[in-house]
């Protein structure tokens, strides 16, 4: 995304977890954070000020470097009119309107997300737990892994969620 500040810790509390399998083919598959009110942990989110000074500009940016193919994958919330994103109200309204409580305490006319969803169940053909994600990570080859992991550890430091957690004790002393 285009931004013209840095990210900085100062957005609302979500439900995060990484729950979405993510990656182009078997390969380079890796379990992605999501806002996730069903698993998901409360995580302080960043903020970045986007260099695009129209919201439908921004959220095309967004759609754009995420590879969404619609933008309707964008969540938002627009401070101003009032009006949020109907994809994002389906998958997470709970956060929907936390972030627009966060928005009200701000000078920004409106914030963007990318509103995807957990697809575990979907891709695992089971429910989302900690189990299943460390069973779906084991079973990735040992590079595949590797990067899976990294990308759980180069996850922002508060981004704390139950399953970097397992991650930890599971991998602690191996490479990734």
């Amino acid at each position: 995304m285009e931004i013209s500040s840095a990210f900085e810790p100062s957005g609302p509390e979500l439900p995060i977890e990484f729950s979405r399998i993510s990656g182009q083919g078997e390969a380079h598959r890796r379990l992605t954070l999501v806002i996730d009110e069903t698993n998901g942990a409360p995580c302080k989110t960043y903020v970045a000020m986007s260099s695009n000074g129209e919201l439908g500009a921004a959220r095309e940016n967004l759609r754009v470097r995420e590879g969404m193919q619609h933008v309707n994958g964008a969540g938002y919330v627009d401070r101003l009119t009032g009006e949020a994103s109907f994809r994002a109200m389906e998958l997470h309204p709970a956060s929907v309107s936390a972030v627009r409580s966060w928005l009200a305490t701000t000078e920004f006319d409106a914030a963007i997300w990318t509103a995807l969803a957990s697809n575990f169940e979907e891709l695992q053909n089971q429910p989302f737990s900690i189990d299943a994600a460390l069973s779906f990570l084991a079973g990735l080859s040992e590079d595949n892994l590797a990067v899976a992991l990294k990308y759980i550890r180069c996850a922002p430091e508060q981004t704390q969620t139950t399953l970097r957690e397992a991650v930890v004790k599971r991998w602690q002393a191996q490479p990734g």
